[in-house]
């Protein structure tokens, strides 16, 4: 019985903080409270690592030209998205670049802001840090990457848009400023509360996070 009655509080509460989180006079919460994660510039390294796509089998043979195809439209794609601003991305282009990165190296990395702003936490500067050092390596230096900014299910589409956006703004400056990545290798585009991680968890902290993407598209990239 004592069990249950702290089963139940702890509901109660989970309940009571959702309900006060999705609440639209205080849309700044979505992604303000979470515990970072730091990740390592070797594991940043390894999840952005392109891929060796061969050809596994005779039957296939047809793969290469579907394979050029797809890979022109993705480069022009990219060309198209370079250098623009994250706002002037319409929602086609934004969905555009989600199903080209699919298939892509990618991680997602938990990194939190100050509250109601898009200054990065202190404790989340170490995993950004990680990353300008892994963009810099030989091994992804070069590249064209994606960095997509999400948060979770609180507070109204339009702000949490807004924010996603803002965020990933900030990384990209961050990382321009500090680690001399061209601005126009950083493709930023924001994606609000529309991609949760887990759905089934919506004001979820893993929800909070801004995903990178290798699009493996040196053709676009600066010299």
């Amino acid at each position: 019985m004592r069990l249950a009655a702290k089963g139940l509080t702890a509901i109660l509460s989970i309940m009571a903080i959702g309900a006060a989180l999705s609440l639209p006079a205080s849309p700044a919460f979505a992604g303000d409270d979470g515990n970072s994660k730091n990740v390592t510039e070797d594991e940043i390294v390894r999840a952005l690592a392109p891929t060796n796509k061969k050809l596994l089998t005779r039957g296939l043979s047809i793969a290469p030209q579907a394979a050029s195809a797809s890979s022109a439209v993705e480069t022009k794609l990219i060309q198209s998205v370079r250098g623009r601003s994250t706002r002037s991305l319409s929602s086609t282009e934004r969905e555009e670049i989600a199903s080209a990165a699919m298939d892509k190296p990618n991680i997602d990395l938990e990194i939190t802001f100050d509250y109601n702003s898009a200054n990065i936490s202190t404790k989340s500067l170490t995993s950004v840090q990680a990353l300008g050092r892994a963009l810099t390596s030989p091994d992804l230096k070069g590249s064209t990457f994606v960095l997509a900014g999400h948060t979770d299910a609180a507070g109204g589409e339009s702000y949490n848009q807004e924010l996603s956006e803002r965020r990933a703004d900030s990384i990209k400056r961050y990382l321009v400023d500090k680690y001399s990545i061209s601005a126009t290798d950083l493709v930023t585009v924001g994606y609000g509360k529309s991609k949760l991680k887990d759905p089934a968890q919506p004001l979820s902290e893993v929800n909070r996070r801004v995903q990178v993407v290798n699009m493996e598209n040196k053709t676009t990239a600066s010299k």
